[in-house]
């Protein structure tokens, strides 16, 4: 039987309540981890080009300078996260393995890391246009994980109204508590980038969503939100994945993004908390991004916390600053539930890395069998789109990838996991996806 919602509760009818084991680092405060020995800052850290050098090997820069411009506009530049010496420009590691572009940066032992490169700019009378650009200087991409270009996000497409702007501080994926820690500590930054961004993508008004397992970041909001200035923030039930962009608008304003379609399509913008943060202390003082806040967390560290790290920090050392246990077998970069194994402790961390979560044998489960499907729909019943993931995976067992991209919305699924996580059978639907989804890539770029 169909069930219907009560008038005036926001609730997320599908998807599951999954264990959240966020206890170990919620009520930590944000501490700044040391400066590696290298720091490796790869071109690559965003969807769309890559950042082009604008740097030699030997050159002595100041933390806070461009080293590479943005490549086209859907890019951002990088910015130098430390002062130091530009001690060589090659391939560096990745997390998904093959190596890319990057910059080398030794920091200077003696130095005192202060960012010495910027100056103040009058937001208030910037045009969009203007805000567009300088947020673009900024290299501020989404920092919830998807790493999309904040400025191309907040040019209005031809055509569009936006008439509010989304403010995203869910955080639903067990174990990261960086959002939940940065609107605790820094509630004013995020309601200044929520200002910039109206002004810049002309709303009247934004709400901020954030799950009800956070009630002193709403409570921290709030007290912040002095002049409200059409700023509100609603609590929801938390339920995973209630932070999915097309779910939270949902669930918030009741406004359905279609199938394909994006949220300018509904009268919306949509922002991550902590991008939303970073533009609003950044933006004013005319700063790159060169640090986020990193959740390091899981049975396999002994040290957990919210650590404020330089980007390029190598995951090996920031491993060791956390107390990774000889027992770790297993490293995710994101959440466990959509994350991703890293291919090597060499990879650096980049400006989408929300958490580093390390599992050791044991809570890995990493021996589970695959058994066939007992088209027991649970898989179904927990989509939080609609979608039929047995059948979809069925079809990718036999390689049919056209046919689920044409007549089963393959390309709706935003691989959060539920349909793998509730499966009884163990079969990787979320990789079968992945692995239909590029394989249908690369037959398009062939014709």
């Amino acid at each position: 039987m169909a069930m219907t919602a009560i008038p005036g509760l926001k609730r997320l009818w599908r998807g599951v309540h999954v264990p959240e084991f966020k206890d170990a680092t919620n009520r930590l405060p944000i501490r700044r981890m040391p400066f590696p020995p290298m720091l490796i800052v790869p071109l690559s850290q965003h969807a769309g080009a890559p950042a082009v050098v604008i740097v030699r090997e030997g050159q002595e820069v100041v933390r806070g300078e461009p080293i590479a411009r943005a490549g086209g506009f859907v890019s951002v530049p990088m910015h130098s996260p430390a002062t130091g010496r530009i001690e060589r420009i090659g391939l560096a590691p990745t997390a998904r393995g093959p190596l890319a572009p990057a910059i080398y940066v030794k920091p200077y032992a003696a130095a005192s890391q202060e960012v010495l490169y910027g100056e103040p700019q009058d937001i208030e009378n910037m045009t969009p246009e203007q805000i567009v650009k300088a947020v673009q200087e900024t290299g501020v991409v989404g920092l919830g994980g998807a790493a999309f270009p904040t400025h191309v996000k907040l040019k209005v497409p031809e055509g569009k109204t936006i008439d509010t702007v989304v403010v995203n501080g869910c955080e639903c994926e067990p174990y990261l508590t960086t959002d939940h820690r940065v609107m605790v500590e820094h509630p004013g930054e995020v309601l200044h980038g929520a200002r910039i961004a109206m002004k810049a993508v002309g709303a009247a008004r934004a709400v901020v969503g954030v799950e009800d397992n956070k009630m002193d970041a709403v409570e921290a909001l709030r007290r912040a939100n002095t002049d409200s200035s059409g700023i509100s923030i609603e609590a929801v039930p938390a339920k995973y994945p209630q932070g999915a962009e097309k779910l939270l608008v949902k669930v918030l304003l009741g406004r359905e993004i279609p199938s394909g379609g994006l949220p300018a399509d509904v009268g919306l913008a949509v922002f991550n908390v902590a991008t939303l943060a970073q533009i609003g202390d950044l933006l004013p003082r005319r700063q790159g991004l060169i640090e986020r806040v990193v959740t390091i967390s899981g049975p396999g560290v002994s040290r957990p916390g919210n650590y404020l790290m330089a980007l390029g920090t190598p995951l090996g050392f920031a491993l060791e600053q956390a107390g990774c246990s000889a027992a770790a077998a297993s490293v995710i970069l994101g959440g466990p539930m959509m994350g991703a194994a890293a291919a090597s402790l060499d990879v650096p961390v980049t400006k989408g890395v929300t958490g580093i979560v390390v599992f050791t044998h044991q809570a890995a489960n990493g021996n589970a069998r695959i058994f066939p499907c007992i088209h027991c729909a649970e898989c179904v019943n927990v989509c939080p789109l609609h979608l039929n993931p047995s059948r979809l995976g069925m079809l990718a067992r036999k390689g049919r990838y056209e046919e689920m991209e044409a007549t089963l919305h393959l390309n709706d699924c935003f691989e959060c996991g539920c349909c793998s996580y509730v499966c009884p059978s163990h079969i990787p639907l979320v990789q079968y996806f992945r692995v239909a989804k590029q394989m249908n890539r690369e037959r398009k770029a062939r014709t």
